[in-house]
């Protein structure tokens, strides 16, 4: 009776351990990430299906009159931000047909959101796997920012060399909770934030918690992005206690607000000015960043030099503008 009732308690504290340990897990872990109002932040990925060429319930813009490519279609793909910037010129300057799906259908339960099929004109492998690709000969042009030094050590590698042809400029945005004080930051306070220099909001008009800077994943468009702004300045291990503090991230402008639908947050000013077009398009907003098409040089697809042509032309440029974006001409 008595060994019985010893291990009984000894069953009921081994569950009340892990009872203890998952509430603290979700306490200060997954709640955090599943709750905007806790961090400032949240997961998310674009919804591809609602940017698909030749579709009627498409959020795609569209122009009249474009010349429709013939032959050898250059096969398109792009960074998560720049889904509806090149599906947009698919849907203008592609045939309908040109883009297919696994199964017939496009479906969302894949690891980005797609089932592409292997013939399809549209891809998505996002940042890190779309340069890859574009390396590697899968793609013919990627759109997407500036690569990251390890992107481009892969192509010198390989004795590839790419074309980068600009096409357009977006805002490189920090955003906070939406009930966070703090409506603005410098580029040297911000950059303090993550080296470790402020550990508390109070330090720069906040409020008496603990700073959880956010990062995003090596190779990314916005990891890359960011580790230029940070122009050197080494990124801080980041202390337990942030764990339980209020979150700052980084995105691109668009992305954030239009694609994700993050919208438990803001954006924040830098150097005293909005990421809104119009400090976007006049240069006065200080984290302005280009995107380009990128393509091999030796590619001898002819169809790639029409399409730049059109991406260019002010129908391109009027599809660019459409998306959210700020167009180079």
């Amino acid at each position: 009776m008595v060994t019985a009732l010893k291990r009984a308690v000894a069953v009921a504290a081994v569950l009340a351990v892990f009872a203890v340990y998952n509430v603290t897990l979700y306490t200060f872990v997954t709640s955090r990430c599943g709750n905007i109002n806790d961090g400032g932040t949240s997961p998310g990925m674009v919804d591809v299906g609602r940017y698909l060429p030749f579709c009627r319930d498409s959020a795609l813009p569209a122009v009249d009159g474009a010349k429709k490519l013939e032959g050898d279609l250059p096969v398109l793909d792009g960074a998560a931000a720049l889904v509806p910037v090149y599906a947009s010129f698919i849907n203008a300057v592609y045939p309908e047909g040109s883009v297919t799906y696994e199964g017939g259908s496009f479906s969302a339960d894949n690891y980005y959101g797609e089932n592409f099929a292997g013939d399809s004109a549209m891809r998505f492998n996002n940042t890190v796997r779309g340069f890859k690709a574009v390396v590697d000969g899968e793609t013919d042009v990627f759109f997407c920012t500036k690569p990251s030094a390890e992107q481009q050590k892969y192509a010198d590698e390989r004795g590839v060399e790419l074309e980068y042809v600009p096409i357009g400029r977006e805002a490189f945005v920090f955003f906070v909770n939406a009930k966070n004080p703090v409506d603005g930051l410098s580029s040297d306070q911000i950059r303090g934030i993550y080296s470790g220099k402020y550990e508390k909001w109070s330090e720069l008009g906040g409020a008496d918690r603990y700073i959880d800077p956010l990062t995003r994943l090596e190779g990314s468009g916005s990891q890359t992005a960011m580790e230029a702004f940070m122009n050197g300045t080494p990124f801080a291990e980041k202390k337990p206690a942030a764990l339980a503090g209020a979150a700052i991230g980084y995105s691109f402008r668009y992305y954030l607000t239009s694609m994700t639908g993050c919208d438990g947050v803001k954006m924040i000013a830098l150097d005293g000015v909005y990421p809104d077009r119009e400090n976007i398009r006049s240069g006065q907003y200080p984290a302005v960043t280009t995107f380009y098409a990128i393509y091999r040089k030796d590619n001898g697809n002819e169809n790639i030099n029409a399409l730049l042509d059109f991406i260019l032309s002010d129908r391109g440029s009027y599809l660019i503008d459409e998306c959210g974006y700020v167009s180079i001409h």
